[in-house]
């Protein structure tokens, strides 16, 4: 049986004993072991590879069939699964096993896939298929845990933490975890406040140097660029925060164009422009046109081709895209 993750929560995947949870997102893997298993579980917890089990094989499945008097429930999480695992669960199917849930974790399983197929058929057991996240599924973690810890971020400082966590939950996990501690003594964090804690506050100047590329300051971009060594790394930053800023500098030029005051665009945008941005994004808005700024993003997406392909002239790349209008 298959169950999407985000349908966990409505479906009691706690009753089943054999779960297969496939796919290239290990932060969703373990976040849905640790939701929906092992925050409710008491008993024995014990975690193998599949490699561990077959070394092993007679003595596992004499685990699971033969319960001693004493013995408490168990979790048995197998990490690295494979379709070597589709006659081992065939066997277990085959036998009753009580007090004992197995969870079996694997990478991306082909439709064709034998263990896949297996658990998709089967009508006593699920399986779940996890996806990579994208900027939307990343932003709904970042909001579900500063609603948690009652923590303010701008949207800038959320797409920092998204891009410098390279799109691993994992990652953007450990950064949210930073801010909690300092969370208790400030609610409403700073830029500042932020960069330093997740050590990126060497990345703060990517920042500034595409607020004033956009806002046409040619001299603190100059400035920017010679009092920083920027990394291969820090250019796909670079790119990619210009388009971000980029698009939202078309949704505000659309809207002036069509006869709306600059001041009202900016107060009512949404989501929302920090209020430190309101000053820059105005002067952004007032140095470009639409037709230009749809220039802009055209040359920044053909820039990022570029920069990939030769990542060696990065740096020359990008300090010649934002030093020249």
């Amino acid at each position: 049986m298959i169950i999407k993750s985000f349908e966990l929560s409505k479906l009691n995947s706690y009753k089943f004993n054999l779960h297969l949870i496939f796919g290239n997102n290990e932060g969703i893997k373990d976040d849905i072991i640790r939701d929906f298993y092992l925050k409710k579980f008491d008993g024995e917890i014990l975690k193998y590879d599949e490699q561990e089990i077959f070394n092993n094989k007679e003595e596992f499945l004499s685990s699971l069939f033969t319960k001693s008097l004493f013995e408490t429930s168990k979790l048995i999480i197998i990490s690295r699964g494979s379709d070597k695992l589709a006659s081992l669960v065939t066997e277990i199917l085959e036998n009753t096993i009580e007090d004992v849930k197995i969870i079996i974790k694997c990478s991306n399983l082909e439709k064709k896939s034998k263990l896949r197929n297996l658990f998709e058929k089967e009508k006593n057991i699920v399986c779940t298929p996890v996806y990579e996240d994208d900027n939307r599924s990343l932003n709904s973690l970042i909001n579900t845990f500063l609603r948690e810890q009652n923590i303010s971020l701008s949207q800038e400082i959320k797409n920092i933490l998204i891009e410098r966590s390279k799109g691993d939950r994992i990652n953007l996990k450990n950064e949210l975890l930073k801010l909690k501690s300092l969370s208790i003594s400030k609610h409403k964090l700073s830029t500042e406040d932020v960069l330093k804690l997740s050590n990126l506050a060497e990345n703060y100047s990517v920042f500034e140097l595409s607020d004033n590329y956009l806002a046409k300051n040619s001299k603190k971009v100059s400035n920017i660029l010679n009092e920083n060594n920027y990394s291969p790394e820090d250019c796909i930053l670079i790119i990619r925060t210009i388009l971000s800023k980029s698009k939202r500098l078309l949704k505000i030029r659309n809207e002036i164009d069509n006869n709306e005051n600059i001041d009202q665009v900016i107060s009512s945008f949404k989501p929302p422009i920090f209020w430190k941005e309101k000053d820059v994004v105005k002067k952004q808005a007032q140095s470009w046109s639409t037709e230009e700024v749809k220039k802009i993003i055209l040359k920044v997406n053909d820039l990022e081709t570029l920069v990939k392909k030769n990542s060696v002239n990065s740096i020359l790349f990008v300090s010649n895209f934002v030093s020249n209008y």
